[in-house]
């Protein structure tokens, strides 16, 4: 299958590790991604989370942009109710400015955290209790478009740099709210498989069913997520797994920690509770050696329509991080699809 493979980033650090260390190796990663022929490369915003290095997207996506050469970086994404829409525009404005072409804005709607946290960003119990979404998404294209009403009291307020547009927008959802509104708004859809994957068909064949060309987007692009755990082996893969699981369990126990390791989770016994809870949640993985997981990718992309593929792992240690990477690269082909174009670039 000849699609675009991109990788979500969430930072994960490693049990006896430090937040340093997973930023550095989220740096390699991107290096070794971009080598091998990935698409885009993004990073997430989620916050109080000991387990994650990074919080703000913005600041990972320069850097890593400025790391790498084909690699489109972007956001997977800011959450726009944390933020006021003016701010998010002139960051990203400012990024495409820095790094023109090679830039995304994917934008979430939930608080990427709990609600004690998410207060204490918004600093408002009014911005708490309604949900604004659609509005603020529509203020921050007003801003990029100059397109707010002669009456409102925002005209007369430019983004800056004020000579650069947005780079493209996409919304991202685990449900078919967004699904919807990124149809209605003619923009691009990355739906969050990793998260509900039951409703990822239904909810990219929706949006795709339902769009609205736009300037922005003359036709419908959807990025289907999915999370992996790759193994050498099918059977190393399975066992990798475990850490996902114990990981998924300790979630929803309200213990955010640190990360298990790999002998506590090889080590841990599963009650059938357990494997009830983790049979009840709609957060879900794909598990196996490379040519399993491309088997599986492939059958939900040819259920869902998507355009593209972005995989993430909650693999936290590097070594499992990067053959994640190499067999992704390798079961897709993207190597092969990539010599031509890189045997022309100039040699460093």
């Amino acid at each position: 299958m000849s699609i675009p493979v991109s990788f979500l980033d969430l930072v994960p650090i490693g049990s006896g590790s430090s937040s340093a260390a997973a930023l550095r190796h989220a740096v390699d990663l991107a290096v070794l991604a971009d080598r091998l022929g990935f698409h885009r490369y993004w990073f997430a915003e989620h916050h109080n989370m000991p387990r994650l290095a990074s919080g703000s997207p913005e600041i990972m996506i320069g850097h890593v942009a400025s790391r790498t050469t084909h690699l489109r970086v972007g956001s997977g994404g800011v959450m726009l109710p944390n933020h006021a829409p003016l701010r998010i525009a002139e960051a990203f404005r400012l990024l495409e400015s820095l790094h023109p072409g090679r830039i995304d804005l994917g934008l979430g709607r939930a608080p990427g955290t709990d609600g004690l946290t998410a207060f204490a960003m918004r600093r408002s119990h009014a911005a708490m209790g309604g949900d604004d979404y659609p509005e603020r998404l529509a203020e921050l294209i007003a801003f990029d478009d100059d397109a707010f009403p002669v009456d409102h009291p925002f005209r007369d307020v430019r983004p800056v740099p004020v000579d650069v547009k947005l780079p493209p927008l996409w919304l991202l959802g685990s449900s078919g709210f967004s699904a919807q509104l990124a149809a209605e708004t003619g923009l691009g859809f990355a739906f969050a498989a990793h998260i509900n994957r039951p409703a990822a068909v239904p909810a990219l064949r929706a949006y795709r069913s339902s769009f609205v060309p736009s300037r922005r987007y003359p036709a419908p692009r959807a990025v289907l997520t999915v999370a992996v755990v790759v193994g050498e082996t099918a059977a190393q893969g399975r066992e990798l797994a475990r850490l996902n699981d114990l990981l998924l369990l300790d979630l929803r126990r309200g213990q955010p920690g640190r990360y298990p390791t790999r002998e506590e989770a090889t080590s841990y016994v599963f009650s059938d509770a357990d494997r009830a809870a983790l049979a009840a949640m709609p957060l879900n993985y794909l598990a196996g050696d490379g040519v399993e997981i491309h088997r599986q990718v492939t059958d939900l992309v040819a259920q869902s329509g998507a355009d593209e593929v972005m995989v993430t792992t909650m693999l936290p240690e590097p070594d499992d991080r990067r053959r994640v990477v190499t067999e992704i690269a390798r079961v897709f082909g993207l190597v092969e699809r990539i010599t031509a174009t890189r045997l022309a670039d100039p040699v460093p």
